[in-house]
């Protein structure tokens, strides 16, 4: 949650925005955060936000743009975990705002996604509704596989309009449904840092972007490591399994032994963990790599010929379980 709180701290220190986007936001605060209510047979508005400086923002806004006097009041929140909540509440001039923010159609009914005119503005108004949509409703995790930025819905019509202004934006968003509840959900690491930029968290979108980039630096040096072990590991067992079958070779063929075979073997055996290159340099004279290995194969294959001939166990036998022979 230290990632969300950056995100909606940084959003509301925004200032000075153009009219138009400021009414996006607002409207887009107001539809995810709440909405319309009846009381005493009025229509009210209201959003519950989780922050005093979010709801005074939205108190402040409501009363420059529209010119109603909206109520702060301290709500009790669903759980203690959620920290405290705040409610902005119009209830004088609940109807004449909700007509003018489009929460409500002209025939008087709620309407159920978000007002044509606000996922069809600029991209700037269009990012302040992402932004309003976001201080509302919406989360940020840590950058990481299960990375993603996302936004509780209202409605499916609601998250099916955010999906559509995202797009606007360039962003791939998808909508879901998660327990019962709409969500907007995007996932790809630099879809996450544009959608912040956009919306304005621009400080937020480059420690975020630092972060995934840093991790997907430490995943990569792991995943290498993990790789060099791999192949240390084989090598050593493969190693192991090659010695002790030239070892039981020798004794299987004894002193029938051809002398350039029997170099080959020992040299295996006197540098059982050098490599076949490695093994020709030490011989004398020196050999190539593939003579080495020509070598102690066939000093491997004339020894369980010997074996099967004699009936008894060839070179395979000497290698302890549980490594390649």
């Amino acid at each position: 949650m230290a990632l969300t709180t950056d995100v909606k701290a940084e959003l509301v220190s925004i200032r000075n925005a153009p009219p138009t986007v400021r009414v996006a936001e607002v409207t887009a605060i107001l539809r995810f955060a709440g909405g319309l209510h009846s009381i005493a047979g009025r229509v009210a508005v209201e959003a519950e936000v989780d922050a005093d400086l979010l709801a005074r923002r939205v108190a402040r806004d409501l009363a420059e743009i529209y010119g109603v006097r909206p109520e702060i009041a301290q709500v009790q929140s669903a759980s203690a975990q959620d920290g405290a909540r705040y409610a902005v509440r119009v209830i004088g001039a609940g109807e004449t705002l909700a007509r003018q923010t489009g929460l409500l159609d002209q025939r008087r009914r709620p309407v159920r996604g978000l007002p044509n005119r606000l996922t069809t503005g600029s991209r700037e108004e269009i990012a302040g509704l992402w932004r309003g949509a976001f201080l509302a409703a919406g989360t940020l995790s840590d950058p990481g596989r299960s990375a993603m930025l996302e936004v509780s819905c209202p409605s499916s019509e609601a998250a099916m309009a955010l999906v559509g202004a995202a797009h606007r934006l360039g962003v791939a968003a998808k909508a879901r449904e998660v327990r019962g509840m709409p969500r907007v959900v995007v996932r790809d690491g630099e879809a996450i840092r544009s959608i912040l930029a956009q919306m304005g968290a621009v400080k937020t979108a480059a420690a975020w972007e630092e972060m995934r980039q840093r991790r997907e630096v430490r995943a990569g040096v792991n995943r290498l490591v993990n790789f060099d072990d791999a192949n240390l590991r084989r090598s050593a067992q493969a190693a192991v399994a090659a010695c002790a079958r030239v070892e039981r070779a020798l004794e299987i063929l004894g002193d029938t032994v051809p002398d350039h075979l029997r170099m080959a073997g020992e040299l295996r055996l006197a540098h059982r963990d050098a490599s076949l290159d490695e093994l020709g340099h030490h011989a004398d004279p020196p050999l190539t790599k593939d003579a080495v290995a020509g070598r102690i194969r066939r000093l491997l294959a004339m020894a369980d010929k010997r074996a099967q001939h004699d009936g008894i166990p060839g070179t395979e036998s000497a290698v302890p379980a549980g490594l390649d022979v």
